[in-house]
């Protein structure tokens, strides 16, 4: 039986979580909570699957950029997964989404292969890096200079459309939006010029102790002149003066030459997370 999430079922969807940690090869985006309170508070509009009164199975559904992501599925035993994806479209469909999305480790091949089956198409592979943030000062290259903070948000959009070869949700923000989150006093944007033209830039994300270089890019025209290393040295520069020991990167896997600078400056990998999607086409 599927049905939705009840707070009796949290301390056998705790043990499934629990489960899901003790190998990468069943990792999924899942709640992060791993304490019952924790788990009440964060749950949404999950599913879980029963046998008996035991939990063995749980998917969860929340809005997501253009649609809404999957949390799991996630279950014990691999036929619960088909049952499990085949709730969770329902649900999508009931409530007018339109794509669904889901975020498998890329070793949990088992998982992979049910959502190909279920139409779900790969989109691509995002690597996530982690080092300390010593060792990466650079110097820059003639002509180029690094300046921190917001450009307005026509330069901004012109930068982003023309260096980033995949996302376009940025692009759908307004001024105001835009605005507004590089005010947050964790978010901060670092912008590259070349000759006074700008050319890059970096966003880097503060939490704990931790720095998220949350997006890099730098212009087609601009690129093989050592700009991308500048803008990392400088956002290992801006976590080291804000407190971070831990300097977090991340790159699809259509972005080689991001990749091979990663592993060329000394970062290792910390896991990588397969996005799929899938249209629904549901009306509106």
């Amino acid at each position: 039986m599927i049905r939705p999430v009840a707070r009796k079922d949290l301390p056998g969807l705790l043990r499934l979580l629990r489960h899901m940690d003790q190998s990468p090869e069943r990792g999924v985006l899942a709640p992060e909570a791993r304490d019952l309170e924790g788990l009440a508070e964060e749950l949404e509009d999950g599913l879980v699957l029963l046998k008996g009164e035991e939990v063995a199975g749980y998917v969860g559904l929340y809005p997501f950029w253009d649609g809404a992501a999957l949390e799991g599925p996630l279950a014990y035993r691999e036929e619960n997964l088909p049952p499990l994806l085949e709730a969770a479209e329902k649900r999508a469909r009931e409530v007018e989404v339109e794509r669904l999305y889901a975020f498998p480790r890329e070793e949990n091949r088992v998982l992979r292969r049910v959502l190909e089956e279920a139409g779900f198409g790969l989109l691509h592979v995002t690597y996530f890096f982690v080092k300390r943030p010593e060792g990466l000062d650079y110097p820059a290259p003639e002509g180029v200079r690094v300046e921190e903070g917001f450009p307005g948000a026509g330069v901004y959009r012109e930068l982003y459309r023309e260096s980033e070869e995949s996302w376009a949700l940025r692009l759908r923000w307004t001024d105001e939006e835009l605005e507004e989150h590089f005010q947050d006093p964790a978010v901060h944007l670092l912008v590259a010029y070349l000759e006074g033209v700008p050319v890059g830039l970096a966003e880097v994300e503060l939490e704990g102790g931790e720095a998220s270089v949350a997006y890099i890019g730098v212009v087609p025209e601009a690129r093989g002149k050592g700009i991308g290393r500048t803008l990392l040295s400088e956002a290992a520069k801006l976590a080291r003066r804000k407190g971070a020991d831990l300097l977090r990167v991340r790159a699809h896997d259509h972005e080689k030459g991001a990749l091979d600078l990663y592993r060329s400056l000394g970062f290792s990998l910390e896991e990588a997370v397969a996005t799929y999607a899938k249209e629904l086409k549901a009306r509106r």
